[in-house]
């Protein structure tokens, strides 16, 4: 997996530089960039960006060539249409998943320009994005994914700088209409610096290739690259670092907590609201002794459960306990994987649940309601029914 942390934006040179700076394959990435067939060559220099060094990528275009006679379909004129691009990369050799990807950047990009203009997408021209680099950038993008066999990819919340941007239509405000138009719905704060710290091409590679923004996910981290953007004067560096890793063997998901304190809650109610609230879909339930304000001895009770579940669990908790309000928060939740499995004992079929440990190693327990109903019929003693359920699972 990939997490990108953008505390001072994304370009597409800059995406690419991190990733070579992480252990991308250089002369892997060059080789397979030769299928789209315009010509570049790719200049990779080692600078540093404040503290940080990092890998700074510019793609430079030969100027006999770029003046030439170009092939059909593969103009070098600064100008694009968006149905010419979509030209080059049908012609060129490359791998599907590489192309379906660099398809679906262009395309947000295209959608994007179209929007901000308020022309059909196929009137879309591109000036910065569709120049030979911005081809490269998103090209070099998806081959960079395929290559280094990433699966998922999550960022942080995006850093956007303020003040204005010289384009081919004018002076334009930052972030440039194009670029805030591809970040509709992404999560964003303030870079609070002066200049541009998301590019267009940027924006579309975040828009197309992320799953998710939030925060470093629990990984195993096996790289780290720093890919530079231009050296600009502030508080930061302009870098953007990538961090790449593998999933631990635990899995994540998402919960509610809603927590009330009770201070005169009957104790031998419990059992009735343990059974009102796990119908209602709590995960697990917990009372706590506490010691309350003008010292009153009190409970804590809190809910464990699914986020979607939070308004008729918090109605619950008023209906059967005398609480006025709940508290509500939602968290991350790391779990081991498990799963449920009936074997066959002397004393019936009973469910034991086996969980996986990060080792590989198995964790064997059975579910006591079987086995005290299990002992019950038998009329031996429930330690015996469980171990022999668990040492079936093991079998």
């Amino acid at each position: 997996m990939l997490h990108l942390d953008t505390f001072s934006g994304i370009a597409g040179n800059m995406f690419l530089g991190a990733l070579l700076d992480a252990g991308l394959s250089r002369k892997a990435l060059t080789a397979q960039l030769q299928g789209l067939g315009v010509p570049h060559r790719l200049v990779v220099r080692n600078v540093k960006r404040a503290a940080i060094a990092a890998r700074y990528l510019d793609v430079r275009v030969p100027k006999a060539k770029a003046h030439g006679k170009p092939k059909p379909g593969h103009g070098h004129h600064h100008h694009r249409h968006y149905a010419h691009i979509c030209k080059i990369l049908d012609d060129a050799e490359l791998a599907p998943t590489v192309r379906d990807r660099a398809h679906a950047i262009f395309r947000n990009l295209a959608l994007a320009e179209a929007r901000v203009h308020g022309i059909p997408i196929e009137k879309v021209h591109f000036h910065e994005v569709g120049a030979v680099d911005a081809i490269v950038d998103v090209t070099g993008a998806a081959i960079a994914l395929d290559l280094l066999g990433v699966g998922r990819v999550t960022a942080t919340p995006v850093a956007l700088g303020h003040g204005t941007v010289e384009t081919e239509h004018g002076r334009l405000p930052l972030p440039a209409p194009a670029t805030l138009e591809l970040l509709k719905g992404i999560p964003t704060v303030p870079a609070e610096v002066a200049w541009e710290t998301v590019t267009p091409t940027g924006a579309a590679i975040l828009r197309t290739v992320v799953d998710d923004f939030c925060t470093l996910p629990a990984m195993t981290v096996d790289a780290i690259g720093h890919g530079a953007g231009n050296d600009r004067p502030g508080p930061m560096p302009n870098v953007l670092r990538v961090i790449l890793g593998h999933e631990n063997a635990m899995e994540t998901d998402r919960v509610v907590c809603l927590e009330a304190n009770l201070d005169d809650f009957v104790p031998e109610h419990f059992d009735h609201v343990l059974e009102r609230l796990t119908a209602a879909g709590a995960l697990d339930v917990s009372l706590q002794h506490i010691q309350m304000k003008k010292s009153r001895p009190g409970f804590l009770l809190r809910v464990v459960a699914p986020p979607h579940c939070r308004t008729e669990l918090a109605a619950r908790i008023v209906a059967e306990t005398t609480s006025l309000g709940v508290r509500i928060q939602e968290l991350d939740r790391l779990i081991l994987p498990r799963e449920i499995r009936r074997v066959e004992t002397p004393y019936g079929r009973i469910a034991v649940k086996i969980s996986t440990r990060p080792d590989g190693a198995l964790d064997h327990s059975a579910e006591f309601d079987d086995c005290r109903r299990a002992a019950k019929r038998a009329g031996i003693p429930l330690r015996d029914v469980i171990r022999a359920a668990e040492e079936a699972a093991r079998a």
